[in-house]
């Protein structure tokens, strides 16, 4: 694990407040202006007996434009303050109250984060979850209720002393990661901001991780989102990549083929950069040597070189960015002086993004090569496999036919293998494919598959010819030549 207290020399600073600027313009925070600006009568609920006299007098006198006073308010008798805040959302139903007691919290937190231990510390006097009042209200139909707490809680997780616990920790990413899955939600902006935040904590990345974040947020990214957000999850994927482990398993989700992508469309600098910078973690980052190379290769075919050098035409501001192109510039051109085809194959395959690159069609690169399609208990065949079952693109349906036939044709035990993985079954579903060119290369794969099992049969048939002239063959209980 990585050193909490090592954090802010391993991320390069970002300050909260540069990233709340940029959040200044989402749906929460205009909310959240026209929130403030409404007055609660506090004194109706005392009236109606909703709230203690000794809650009234706290949330009376600290309801208040008058920094001074509130700060006064809260050195005076700070259990006071977070006994209020909790009893007030307890009792209150009405949603457009809460949304004023969440701002309140929210604001006060922000003008001096060491306040979230007032929150901690009144929860171990009561030995009580400092995480039950918030988390009970992320299941509240209003949206700026559900966001505005979870900005809370993130502050609470990552200000506080004490890291946030497994089972609180574990329902709280699975609904940031859930939020982050709806269609059209006004407020990604802020759920992606709470996941900045959370995820320059080493423990809280795993736990991520661990619920499938990294495939959601890559999810997205897949689809149309703005730039803004297209920034955020970006910059999520940067930081998790701080942790050596999580730089090294980074590509198995396909993250580089899905940033080199963007980044060929991305008209915005910090959506550059930012795409840049997780590149060069995941050359740099690793630890194991084979690994970076692979991701050098990923990048390679992913046409990154190419990206790098319309980039270096350009004028840039900001010295990390030309930095960066440098140093990738540098490491991918190394890596195709020291390109095997092997490697060049085995990260084509591994990125699921197959086209009719030299290597699929060279002879000599199956004959030397076939029988490593076996190492790592069979993993590129698993792969091909897994690609005739699953991919709808029709150029990646017939070079994984193609690999599979040739494959065969060169491996002696090559029919073997792929029977028992699966494979002969999905080539011969293929020969109905809607695509001409998938049932081409369908029936070629299923031709090599078969062809044994033909010279055998062939030879039967000749025998039975040469002994038709003879004696007849078929009559009961002759025995029948084995069928493909």
């Amino acid at each position: 694990m990585v050193d909490r207290a090592n954090i802010k020399q391993i991320i390069p600073a970002l300050p909260d407040e540069k990233i709340d600027m940029l959040a200044a313009t989402s749906v929460l925070q205009q909310q959240a202006a026209d929130i403030r600006n409404q007055r609660i009568n506090w004194q109706s609920y005392l009236q109606s007996q909703m709230i203690s006299k000794e809650d009234y007098d706290f949330i009376a006198a600290f309801d208040t434009s008058d920094t001074k006073a509130r700060e006064n308010k809260l050195k005076e008798n700070p259990h006071q303050a977070a006994k209020t805040f909790l009893n007030l959302l307890g009792h209150v139903s009405k949603d457009q109250t809460i949304q004023y007691i969440l701002t309140m919290i929210d604001d006060m937190l922000q003008e001096d984060r060491n306040r979230v231990e007032i929150f901690r510390e009144h929860s171990t006097r009561k030995r009580e979850s400092v995480w039950g009042p918030f988390l009970n209200l992320l299941n509240r139909q209003d949206g700026f209720i559900m966001n505005m707490t979870s900005r809370i809680i993130a502050k609470l997780a990552c200000w506080s002393h004490d890291l946030m616990e497994k089972t609180d920790l574990q329902f709280y990413l699975t609904w940031l990661k859930d939020q982050l899955k709806l269609s059209n939600n006004e407020y990604i902006q802020s759920v992606a901001r709470c996941l900045q935040m959370m995820l320059r904590i080493d423990e809280y990345r795993f736990a991520f991780v661990s619920v499938d974040g990294i495939s959601t947020l890559l999810s997205v990214l897949s689809g149309r989102v703005n730039f803004q957000v297209q920034y955020q999850l970006i910059f999520c994927l940067w930081v998790l990549t701080f942790n050596p482990l999580l730089a090294e398993k980074m590509n198995k989700f396909n993250v580089i083929p899905i940033l080199a992508d963007i980044l060929s469309d991305s008209v915005k600098e910090k959506v550059t950069r930012i795409i840049l910078a997780v590149f060069r973690n995941l050359i740099e980052k690793v630890e194991d040597g084979q690994v970076a190379k692979e991701h050098c290769i990923a990048m390679v075919q992913c046409k990154v070189l190419k990206q790098l050098s319309i980039l270096c035409q350009r004028k840039f501001d900001d010295e990390d960015i030309t930095d960066d192109i440098e140093f990738l510039n540098d490491k991918l051109q190394a890596s195709v002086q020291d390109l095997s085809s092997f490697d060049e194959y085995s990260t084509e395959v591994k990125s699921g993004r197959l086209e009719w690159s030299p290597v699929h069609k060279s002879g000599k690169f199956w004959r030397e090569n076939a029988s490593r399609l076996n190492e790592k208990n069979y993993e590129l065949l698993r792969i091909l496999v897994h690609l005739l079952e699953t991919s709808k693109d029709p150029l990646v349906l017939s070079v994984a036919s193609f690999d599979i036939g040739e494959y065969v044709r060169h491996y002696p035990r090559g029919k073997h293998i792929i029977e028992q993985l699966g494979g002969k079954q999905r080539v011969m579903q293929l020969l109905g494919h809607e695509d001409p060119n998938v049932r081409y290369e369908a029936l070629l794969a299923v031709q090599k598959l078969m062809v044994h099992n033909w010279e055998y049969l062939g030879k039967q048939l000749e025998k039975e010819q040469t002994n038709a002239s003879g004696a007849p063959t078929n009559k009961p209980g002759a025995q029948v030549p084995a069928k493909a």
